[in-house]
């Protein structure tokens, strides 16, 4: 059957005309093989896009997870360092209030610095298996994070108990700006504006416009009033316990000597006068005559 032959015959139009194709069996065979095989080949790649659809349907779901959970990731990463910083501020307030309250410092529960990674650094850039370790890393920080929050908790109620015990010692502490402006020196050494050599820099210098209302840190006694040197038209108020403030270069005091003063209280106003390179109030904290950086002493 496979080796006899037969004939095609094909008619080419209405008139009759016809042509023949003699073939042996095996090329049907062979022909109907093929029709199998490319049908069956057919059905068993549509299987497989089948399959390959449902997986990448997947794989875009699990992406978009992925992604959405990076995000989720980084919001938390900053909302960490965030509240770092937060209590860093906290910390430093709190420091403040102990060095004009004399309480001694806190003693430490734990003196590992909090924190994790570097500012610049972002979760979602991270590989994976990275991305996991700073997810177990923020859990840790966060447990720190909350033991620091109970401790400094604790620290602020032994404040506020000697807040309640010394009111008239807070009131006489310089704790506010003196005057609204922009420090253009600090305490500490610095080059001279004038020589050019290093020096020792007493105070605060806080650049104003001339005319600046003045305001008083603290309430306490206007011990001096008057032209001092180099500071120019100068006042000095005295807190008690040691605590002193001056105030140099003044356009003009409100305050005369031996007046009681409150805080916030208007006592002078900002100039340009004694040895000066412009209009600013230098401003002074000092304790039993010595100076200190008058930023110890500032809460606002």
């Amino acid at each position: 059957m496979l080796f006899k032959k037969y004939q095609l015959v094909i008619f080419k139009d209405k008139h009759g005309s016809c042509s023949s194709i003699t073939l042996r069996g095996w090329v049907f065979m062979f022909a109907l093989l093929l029709i199998l095989a490319v049908a069956g080949t057919n059905v068993y790649l549509w299987k497989h896009y089948q399959e390959y659809r449902t997986v990448s349907q997947q794989l875009n779901r699990s992406q978009d997870t992925v992604q959405s959970q990076k995000i989720q990731l980084t919001t938390l990463f900053h909302k960490f360092h965030d509240l770092e910083q937060n209590l860093e501020r906290v910390q430093e307030f709190d420091d403040k209030l102990r060095v004009m309250l004399n309480l001694e410092p806190p003693r430490e529960l734990n003196p590992n610095p909090i924190g994790g990674t570097s500012e610049n650094t972002s979760p979602s850039s991270f590989p994976f298996y990275r991305q996991e370790m700073l997810t177990r890393q923020m859990h840790n920080f966060l447990d720190q994070l909350s033991k620091e929050a109970r401790l400094e908790e604790i620290k602020q109620q032994e404040i506020l108990q000697a807040l309640h015990q010394q009111k008239d010692l807070l009131s006489s502490t310089p704790s506010i700006w003196p005057a609204q402006g922009w420090v253009s020196s600090d305490f500490g050494y610095r080059s001279s504006p004038f020589t050019g050599q290093r020096e020792f820099h007493k105070g605060l210098d806080i650049s104003a416009p001339e005319g600046t209302p003045i305001y008083a840190p603290a309430s306490g006694k206007v011990t001096f009033t008057g032209r001092d040197g180099g500071y120019g038209i100068t006042m000095v108020i005295d807190h008690g316990r040691g605590i002193t403030t001056r105030y140099a270069h003044l356009q003009r005091y409100v305050a005369d000597e031996e007046t009681k003063v409150s805080r916030g209280e208007l006592i002078g106003y900002v100039g340009n006068t004694g040895r000066s390179t412009g209009p600013h109030l230098h401003y002074e904290v000092r304790l039993n005559n010595m100076p200190v950086n008058p930023k110890r002493y500032i809460l606002n």
